[in-house]
């Protein structure tokens, strides 16, 4: 039977699909962690107080490359270059989601404006990352491989939404409500059509990796178009809702170490 849970499985199953996985995957959170380093060095005077928060979740981002290098290392497995149709960070970008890589290689300060673009930017590309560790920690949170490394992740992207979400409230509260509001319509109507596309792409490559029959590669892009459908007449709003979160102050203090098997 078709399902995700199946479709994973036979990703984990085989090298070079597993190959593909986490280097799209490594690639992605790697420049995840330059971003947030480079905006937590540019940050105004006004909101030097995000400081820790930002560069912590730069550091995040960095470790969760680091385990995905980790896991191919493991099965003696080097990265491949990451096909430009399946780079979502770099395709967010292009269609104007986040800040440019022209700016963040600047060494003038961002504006407040900035600022509250990233933290809207980052609300709704962290929904999507939590929601697929989410899925990943169900299908395979105790898998004696991989599991341990995607409990630390999703534990991180979870931590990382509800800074968002904190944060974003904050900014709310003093007048920049509607401006927030604009930027994470935005936004999601972007990342939702980059999303389809990349994850369309990424099931092209493993449909040949994996010599997969015409019919089941039709039924899996059929699938994603389906969500698709389902997020724009609707399911985004879920991307755009602020709610102050349970898990406060998310991202003070020190990121926790990582053990070594993932260094």
């Amino acid at each position: 039977m078709l399902s995700a849970k199946s479709v994973f499985q036979e990703i984990l199953d085989d090298d070079e699909a597993f190959r593909l996985f986490c280097s799209v995957a490594a690639s992605g959170e790697a420049q995840g962690g330059w971003e947030n380093g480079r905006i937590a060095a540019l940050l105004p005077d006004s909101m030097e107080y995000l400081t820790p928060r930002v560069a912590r979740h730069g550091a995040d981002e960095d470790k969760h490359g680091r385990i995905f290098n980790a896991l191919m290392r493991k099965r003696g497995l080097t990265p491949v270059p990451v096909p430009p149709e399946t780079d979502y960070t770099m395709l967010l970008e292009q269609a104007g989601i986040g800040l440019s890589h022209q700016k963040l290689r600047g060494d003038r300060p961002l504006e407040e404006r900035d600022v509250v673009a990233y933290l809207a930017h980052s609300r709704v590309t962290e929904q999507r990352a939590s929601e697929q560790m989410q899925l990943l920690v169900r299908y395979f949170g105790e898998d004696p491989d991989i599991g341990r490394a995607v409990r630390m992740i999703c534990h991180d992207e979870d931590n990382h939404l509800a800074y968002c979400h904190e944060e974003l409230l904050r900014l709310a509260a003093t007048g920049r409500g509607r401006e927030i509001k604009d930027l994470l319509d935005g936004a999601a109507e972007v990342e939702i059509r980059v999303y389809r596309d990349v994850s369309r792409a990424v099931m092209a490559r493993m449909a040949e990796i994996l010599r997969w029959p015409k019919a089941k590669t039709a039924a899996i892009t059929a699938g994603i178009q389906g969500v698709y459908a389902f997020e724009r007449v609707g399911g985004w709003y879920r991307m755009v809702s602020l709610h102050m979160p349970d898990r406060r102050g998310a991202l003070d203090g020190p990121a926790p170490a990582v053990a070594a098997e993932f260094g």
